[in-house]
């Protein structure tokens, strides 16, 4: 890469791990974002999935925090969008959002630069085809949370080149980082089945089967998950995790992915998990719902 230069559009959760990791990795990070309440948090964020990480992985804290901050502009306009490398697309899964910033980012960005999407469902063949160069689009799902996990799911679109996949997985790896590459159709693989996972939990909890934690204990110990698929749910965020399996649904029309009514009626109350401080679990003290 010539200028060592990424830009992230999208301050959330993801959006700030990804800008600490690829920061802590060397690369300069544009952080954008029209949320000047995203914007406020980025680097509150940012030092949290930093000290989580550091917790896990103590080498993680080998690269001073201030120096992560120095590589990292958060800011609310396309500044110096133009010298990106890497366009790493984090806006929340709604087609229209989406399809508004791109072309925006076509406005402003290189005829030359990589664009990945990181989309958990949404067909990356669908979303490229809003973008002026299909063959400089590629899927790219970061796992949650970014700093720890090293696979990342890698999604070739039905026009995206093979020059496109080679330099998405050189960059990939300068930042530790494990690619998968596969083919696209909405979901890919990680999201066809960890939803179906996090969604049947839900129905088990909605019949009276067993309990969140007997769901997610039997899960970790028995399968050896590291987390449980309500615990993931929580953590990604009911919200988000229904609007996936509205988006999956719609996508193949199979009764399969019909989203427990339970998940909706606790999106509907607010408790969207660990971002609202209660969803299957309560955060406010570390205890279970």
């Amino acid at each position: 890469m010539s200028n060592q230069t990424v830009a992230i559009v999208g301050a959330g959760v993801m959006g700030c791990a990804t800008a600490l990791d690829l920061a802590r990795h060397g690369y300069e990070v544009l952080l954008k974002d029209i949320s000047s309440d995203a914007l406020h948090r980025a680097k509150h964020v940012i030092k949290q999935e930093y000290r989580a990480a550091g917790m896990i992985r103590n080498e993680y804290l080998s690269v001073d925090l201030n120096t992560i901050y120095e590589r990292i502009f958060i800011q609310d306009d396309y500044a110096n969008f133009e010298r990106a490398d890497v366009i790493v697309e984090n806006v929340s899964e709604d087609l229209e959002k989406k399809t508004a910033v791109y072309a925006e980012l076509a406005e402003v960005c290189s005829s030359k630069a990589l664009f990945a999407l990181n989309t958990s469902c949404i067909s990356i063949t669908k979303l490229a085809s809003h973008l002026p160069d299909p063959s400089r689009v590629i899927g790219v799902h970061f796992m949650n949370p970014v700093p720890l996990k090293e696979m990342v799911e890698v999604i070739r679109g039905y026009h995206t080149s093979k020059e496109t996949e080679d330099e998405m997985v050189a960059f990939l790896r300068t930042v530790g980082k494990k690619p998968v590459v596969i083919d696209d159709l909405p979901g890919f693989v990680s999201n066809r089945l960890s939803h179906l996972f996090m969604n049947e939990a839900a129905y088990l909890v909605q019949d009276g089967i067993a309990t969140a934690k007997q769901v997610d204990q039997i899960m970790k110990q028995g399968f050896h998950h590291k987390m449980g698929p309500l615990e993931t749910a929580d953590l990604i965020g009911l919200d988000t995790v229904v609007h996936s399996l509205e988006v999956l649904y719609d996508s193949y029309q199979d009764p399969k992915y019909r989203c427990c009514p339970l998940l909706k009626k606790m999106v509907d109350a607010g408790l969207w998990g660990r971002k609202s401080g209660r969803g299957f679990y309560d955060y406010s003290d570390g205890g279970y719902v």
